[in-house]
């Protein structure tokens, strides 16, 4: 027989940097609250794993710069080592092309990718056109839109043939860093620095808890989770809408905001880390920093954590994600050993440690970098998010003001539903005090 429900405040449901931000302004507001988390780790798409001798590397999101101002403030006050990302030498294109053309190539994708922000999302002459269909009309150089299509792929993890254009402009012009986002990572791991925000929460973090259903009443809302249920006056349903949209809801959602959630798709990506005895790119005068036109997505940068740890990060996304799944591990490490030894030359196949994660969510996890929407037509899926079905409410770095899809995002979107929150709380208590 069940016992009686646990009772609270608050309940939130993901301990990605979202919820873990959330949390934080509710214990500082002094509000009761829960965030219970389905894997047994914190983090969400941050997490690390060992890549020997007992090491630790960030396998999910990694990379941050001094233009995310909520990021770095965290990792100023806990104490984290900013490794600044190596970007000396010269940036290698594939297939091969003198260095004239790489900056020209380059310098063209870039040009359309500032024409692409130049259009208004709500523009009408844009209204159902994939980015794929806006790029087959440019009239730029074949190498130069091969470069845009493999930088967005690569960046956003889906298909440009998915992806509405509207909704690819609406998010870059709300990413605004000047500098390079791989400006820097963190020598603890940036997955350290979401167990130290948990560590900060105490009790209150509950991990191994799958919510399966979520009701609602008079007085609020009931979490199932198990074999026990937890009673809150409120609801923060703190994971991305592809994830949110699998919960039972009872009663159901309303119609508009169940279509908003169902109208996203997880990105599909691979991230790989090879630990080499020297940064053997350094000595030939690269970078280590390498992108194929010709395998849309893939991409490699030097994340040697110090001298002593010389490593090449690798990441491949969107359709080739799909694709290099499909050569299972074997397959994998031969293909990039080979695209690595043709863009830096033999030592680039002699690495000594290799490690490998796959975010993709059909696997039980979850897609990285973020959930995108697929429906050309649902432009007011994020506003209907945001608005909730009150007690529930809803938000992830997808739907944040400020560099969706990024960690700064996630944390910028915890505060901002949390103090949302915070406000019909006390608002309700004001009421009822005046009532009585």
């Amino acid at each position: 027989m069940r016992g009686e429900p646990e009772k609270t405040d608050v309940v939130i449901v993901g301990a990605g940097f979202t919820g873990l931000s959330a949390a934080l302004e509710l214990k500082a507001a002094g509000i009761d609250f829960l965030l219970l988390e389905a894997r047994d780790r914190v983090g969400g798409r941050v997490e690390s794993m060992e890549i020997g001798d007992g090491e630790r590397i960030d396998s999910g999101g990694q990379f941050l710069c001094e233009d995310m101002p909520a990021l770095m403030a965290l990792v100023e006050e806990h104490g984290k080592t900013l490794v600044e990302a190596y970007v000396d030498g010269e940036f290698i294109a594939q297939p091969a092309m003198s260095a004239g053309e790489a900056e020209r190539t380059y310098v063209g994708s870039m040009m359309i990718r500032d024409r692409m922000n130049a259009i208004a999302p709500d523009d009408p002459d844009i209204a159902g056109l994939s980015v794929a269909a806006w790029l087959d009309r440019q009239n730029d150089p074949e190498d130069a839109k091969a470069a845009f299509r493999s930088m967005i792929e690569g960046l956003w993890c889906q298909a440009l043939e998915k992806l509405p254009l509207w909704h690819l402009i609406d998010n870059d012009r709300r990413i605004t860093n000047e500098v390079s986002e791989l400006q820097y990572f963190l020598a603890e791991t940036m997955h350290s620095l979401a167990e130290d925000l948990a560590q900060d929460l105490g009790a209150r973090v509950r991990l191994g808890v799958h919510v399966t259903r979520i009701g609602q009443g008079a007085n609020g809302v009931s979490i199932h989770a198990g074999a026990g249920s937890i009673e809150a006056r409120c609801l923060l349903v703190a994971v991305p809408p592809v994830m949110a949209s699998r919960i039972d809801y009872s009663p159901p959602l309303p119609a508009a905001l169940e279509k908003a959630l169902g109208v996203w798709r997880s990105g599909t990506v691979i991230k790989m880390l090879a630990r080499y005895p020297t940064a053997f790119w350094r000595a030939k005068g690269l970078s280590g920093m390498v992108m194929w036109r010709d395998q849309p997505g893939l991409f490699a940068c030097d994340a040697s954590k110090d001298d002593d740890h010389p490593a090449l990060v690798v990441f491949i996304g969107g359709p080739s994600a799909i694709e290099w799944r499909g050569f299972g591990q074997e397959g994998l490490r031969t293909r990039i050993a080979a695209r690595l030894v043709a863009a830096l030359g033999p030592e680039a196949a002699k690495w000594i440690g290799f490690a490998v994660r796959y975010w993709f969510d059909d696997l039980g996890s979850v897609g990285g970098y973020s959930d995108l929407i697929v429906n050309m037509d649902a432009t007011d899926a994020e506003r209907t998010i945001l608005a909730g079905a009150p007690p529930v409410h809803f938000a992830s770095s997808e739907l944040s003001p400020s560099f969706p899809g990024y960690v700064e995002g996630a944390i910028v979107a915890g505060r901002i539903a949390a103090r949302k929150i915070i406000a019909e709380l006390q608002s309700a208590i004001a009421t009822k005090a005046s009532g009585s």
